[in-house]
């Protein structure tokens, strides 16, 4: 029998290319781990990276994830996930569908789909996702062509009683109206990783979440 998946962490800091691209982002990324500790999921999201490039970095962050008790989630890339020992995999548009995703994961590794729509949740509510990553909630310069969906894009994707993270220009000053809105948690990238010091950052989303 598998051993079940860690809990949903209340905060997902999620990377893109730019982030990744930083000299510094091994570093950067282990403050972020260490800040967040058990309430914490780093998300190494790099659409643009090669699966050599992803693999080396979760590798080299995995113990650092495991002694502080945070998640690692490697986005899309669930060979990447499985071969570097991450504790699950986000899927989004670019990668497997949700239920061949669960199948090579098992249930001993979390897995989260990015939904947008209630049809999107829909269809993937039978692979058993173990969360939602929603949104765009605000507008954000992550996705500046984008406008923003509110905070309905949570609101309705509540009644499919899966724990729903919200994305998208969410500031620590935000969070208790995504709560409202019947989040579980929430997901930032230029909120943390624009930080002059991003544990603080993650610090300053902690006390605004469940646990704070």
């Amino acid at each position: 029998m598998e051993t079940p998946p860690r809990p949903v962490p209340p905060l997902h800091a999620v990377t893109d290319d730019a982030v990744l691209a930083r000299p510094d982002f091994l570093s950067a990324a282990r403050r972020v781990i260490e800040a967040g500790g058990p309430r914490l999921a780093l998300h190494l999201r790099g659409p643009a990276a090669s699966g050599r490039e992803m693999h080396r970095l979760a590798s080299s962050l995995a113990a650092a994830a495991n002694d502080a008790g945070a998640t690692l989630i490697v986005n899309d890339r669930v060979d990447v996930a499985l071969a570097a020992g991450a504790h699950g995999v986000q899927i989004g548009a670019r990668g497997l569908l949700p239920g061949d995703a669960r199948r090579l994961v098992g249930d001993a590794r979390l897995l989260g789909v990015s939904v947008h729509s209630a049809a999107e949740a829909e269809a993937a509510v039978d692979a058993r996702p173990d969360f939602f990553l929603a949104g765009t909630v605000y507008q954000t310069a992550s996705h500046s062509g984008k406008p923003a969906d509110g905070l309905q894009a949570i609101s309705r994707l509540a009644p499919f009683a899966v724990p729903l993270i919200a994305i998208g220009g969410i500031t620590p000053e935000r969070v208790p109206a995504v709560l409202a809105a019947e989040a579980t948690g929430i997901a930032a990238i230029r909120g943390i990783w624009d930080a002059a010091d991003e544990g603080e950052a993650v610090r300053k989303y902690l006390a605004r979440l469940p646990g704070g």
